[in-house]
């Protein structure tokens, strides 16, 4: 049995302890992190079952020669002769019936980008501001929910910015992102390497696109890059330059490029409102204004107050059994449409698959949408997924041939069998809500 490499994650804990005590450091030779060691550490935790890239090659087949392969690579990396290989690019259905792009690297550039995203991580993620909730580690969509669901029940805030970024990967500036990682890293080798994957062709469809500006979806580098991004050009500047002229109380909740923004009163919610897209223009980026609103949103007027949508949930006042007035989060009717759209296309094309295989795989996909939507106050809207779901079995399954497969008795029977999961609440993780600091 083969060593799996460990120097990195001891190497990446001094990098995060002197990053965040010395806060004008620059980070030098990091370029020579890029060994063998710590490469193979970065090549056991790639996905197994991950697409290949452009070159075909697999997780199993580069592990064959594992140490020939890598000790090739670092060479490559030390006299230079490393290239990027193209990206191919795939497409993936939107809810609103376009496609998003992803970029699929080769897998010797998956194995270098994981090792160069743990270095960043640990240089940059110390310094992100609590708002910030996309691409990191112990936080996710539903920690973003609940401190934004939190906040606005119990702080005295009045006004409610929701924004998203147009095409915000697409559009990142290489001259920014460069600009930005410097400030921190003083290794022209380190910052050359992401220079050429910024820099790489994309092979889309037997056509190669060299693009100017954007990181493309998909690379494993290209989060944190986002989140160093949106770092300097947002949140940064809501901390330093919006929160101090603001007079009543703010906040600012990003995940990735979806981000809301409440404000306590009217002035300042529009102040921001206007003063964003400016901002945003100076870096390349782009306000979408279908997604982009200032609303009223009090506990004042629960029954008048307007709502939004932020990773899918819905937000609005409204009573509990007390009679007092709190900020629920559920489903949006745009992802719940979406979601039943899409269990009718897989049950409808996967109904004459053997019934094991297809109860496993629907037992993996409804266990996936209960944790995601699975919060307190949503009940009601899993609910009714779920019975959406077993009515699209029922019609699908006995479609199967000539004859009526399954009666409803002999369908609760079948998901009884393979313990199929029913909704679920879960509890938001409380014990690490960050509690943003209100101004």
């Amino acid at each position: 049995m083969r060593k799996i490499g460990s120097y990195l994650p001891t190497i990446l804990e001094g990098i995060a302890s002197k990053s965040i005590n010395c806060e004008s450091h620059r980070f030098g030779n990091l370029y020579t992190l890029l060994n063998v060691d710590n490469l193979m550490w970065a090549f056991d935790r790639l996905r197994k079952k991950a697409s290949p890239g452009v070159d075909n090659v697999t997780w199993e087949e580069y592990e064959v020669n594992l140490k020939g392969n890598l000790e090739d690579l670092v060479d490559r990396l030390k006299s230079k002769s490393y290239r990027a290989r193209l990206i191919k690019r795939k497409y993936i259905p939107k809810i609103n019936g376009k496609m998003r792009p992803l970029g699929i690297p080769v897998l010797e550039d998956k194995i270098i980008q994981l090792a160069v995203a743990r270095i960043l991580d640990s240089i940059f993620d110390g310094h992100f501001h609590d708002g910030s909730y996309g691409y990191r580690k112990n936080t996710g969509a539903k920690d973003a929910v609940d401190e934004l669901k939190f906040s606005l029940t119990f702080g005295t805030f009045g006004y409610v910015v929701e924004a998203d970024i147009k095409g915000f990967f697409d559009n990142i500036d290489h001259d920014w992102m460069l600009r930005m990682l410097e400030h921190r890293i003083n290794d022209k080798a380190f910052i050359g390497l992401i220079r050429k994957w910024l820099k790489a062709g994309i092979l889309d469809d037997g056509m190669v696109i060299n693009p100017a500006t954007g990181t493309p979806q998909g690379g494993i580098v290209s989060p944190v890059l986002a989140n160093i991004y949106l770092h300097y050009a947002l949140d940064l500047w809501f901390e330093k330059c919006i929160k101090p002229r603001c007079s009543g109380k703010c906040i600012l909740v990003r995940y990735a490029d979806d981000y809301v923004a409440a404000f306590q009163y009217k002035n300042e919610a529009e102040w921001f409102y206007q003063k964003q897209s400016e901002r945003l223009n100076k870096f390349n980026l782009e306000i979408a204004p279908e997604k982009t609103n200032l609303i009223r949103f009090t506990r004042f007027i629960p029954n008048k107050g307007e709502s939004f949508e932020f990773l899918g949930f819905s937000f609005q006042w409204r009573p509990v059994r007390s009679g007092k007035p709190m900020v629920s989060a559920t489903t949006s009717k745009k992802k719940f449409t979406a979601s039943v759209a899409t269990f009718k296309e897989w049950i409808k094309s996967n109904r004459n698959k053997r019934v094991n295989v297809l109860m496993r795989k629907l037992k993996s996909k409804l266990q996936g949408y209960w944790n995601y939507y699975g919060i307190p106050g949503n009940s009601r809207a899993l609910k009714s997924m779920f019975r959406q779901v077993y009515e699209l079995l029922f019609k699908w399954l006995n479609r199967r041939s000539q004859r009526k497969s399954y009666t409803r008795w002999g369908l609760n029977d079948l998901l009884a069998t393979f313990n199929v999961p029913k909704p679920c609440i879960k509890p938001f993780p409380y014990t690490h809500r960050r509690r943003l600091q209100w101004s």
